[in-house]
């Protein structure tokens, strides 16, 4: 699967998005190694700190169904810039999918650009740090 129709799908999966509160809506579109799609959507609660990112729907569902190697994820949200992911899907994106991941962001216009998660979250702490 390309980086464009990667992001369609984040396009689309933002349409599930539940965002009452805030009114940001975004979508996720995580690939597999085996080419396998899991989307992903924000699911807010009054106490924001209790919302879930899209990033982090569609990788626990990945991980849920036995996934352990991922090759993209692609965000897009209402904003009219690229929209990265945040501090807290950053760390889980690392730890669940690693620092080569391509990380792929779509702004309003639908155009894309592309990092890989390491350039996103240099000097992370991770597994090694725990061993």
């Amino acid at each position: 699967m390309n980086d464009k129709k990667l992001a369609s799908m984040a396009v689309e999966a933002k349409k599930k998005s539940f965002a009452n509160f805030s009114n940001f809506h975004v979508g996720a579109a995580l690939l597999t190694e085996n080419d396998e799609l899991y989307l992903g959507a924000n699911i807010e609660n009054s106490s924001y700190s209790l919302t879930i990112c899209a990033e982090r729907t569609a990788v626990f569902q990945a991980i849920l169904d036995g996934h352990r190697k991922f090759k993209a994820i692609a965000i897009a949200s209402d904003f009219e810039d690229y929209c990265p992911p945040c501090g807290a899907c950053r760390q889980v994106l690392m730890d669940l999918c690693g620092k080569d991941l391509d990380v792929i962001m779509v702004n309003k216009k639908e155009e894309i650009i592309t990092h890989k998660l390491s350039e996103l979250l240099p000097l992370s702490f991770n597994e090694e740090y725990l061993k």
